[in-house]
């Protein structure tokens, strides 16, 4: 009986030391891959951090196009500035103008100068495609809304662009009306002054101040 009781305590005796070394050994395994994966966690926000800054827009003077450049030849530097249009704001661009806006993203060039250390936006610029044409449409700020100050086309007469000089978002670029054909055919006509015309409309609802009719 004796030897019973001392085999049966020195089994227990062996199961309690295993079972303390189980639980001890599973211990570090769990603060291992705990520490690991907070390790392995670090590279991802790196390659994240990476990744904006490499699809970040390159703000630099190469973002221009020649045409751009052509406007502003007192500019020392320009930038690229996209803008998402909002749905509603589309809406009630292609309500007002009675055309498509072509893109979401609206894209213009900031024109700069430096002088003394200190740089000042002198102009911004966008650019309109119409009839397979390329127009550099030239904006100037006129109480807190974009006007346009000029508009640039190869091979479109000056007689016919010019008429755009000064107009704004209120203004109806109506083939016939405020706009004449002026040596342009009819249908280019109304294309351009259509694509324009959203053009103003949207620099007004990016840029321009807030106000009412």
């Amino acid at each position: 009986m004796k030897k019973i009781t001392v085999l049966s305590i020195i089994v227990l005796s062996f199961v309690a030391v295993f079972a303390a070394a189980c639980s001890s050994g599973s211990t570090p395994t769990t603060t291992t891959n705990t520490a690991n994966t907070g390790s392995n966690a670090k590279p991802t926000n790196t390659n994240a951090a990476n990744t904006a800054t490499t699809t970040a827009p390159n703000k630099t003077e190469e973002d221009a196009p020649a045409s751009v450049k052509a406007v502003f030849p007192d500019a020392q530097s320009f930038t690229k500035q996209h803008k998402d249009i909002p749905k509603e704001v589309i809406a009630d661009i292609e309500k007002d103008s009675g055309g498509k806006v072509p893109d979401t993203d609206h894209h213009s060039y900031l024109a700069f100068t430096t002088k003394d250390g200190k740089r000042t936006q002198i102009g911004a610029a966008t650019l309109v495609k119409a009839s397979g044409k390329e127009l550099v449409v030239v904006y100037e700020n006129k109480e807190g809304s974009p006007f346009i100050k000029e508009v640039r086309g190869d091979g479109l007469p000056a007689e016919f662009l010019k008429q755009f000089n000064g107009k704004g978002h209120d203004d109806k670029f109506a083939v016939g009306g405020d706009i004449k054909a002026n040596g342009v055919d009819a249908a280019t006509a109304k294309a351009i002054a259509l694509a324009v015309r959203i053009d103003a409309l949207t620099m007004q609802n990016l840029y321009g101040a807030a106000h009412s009719h």
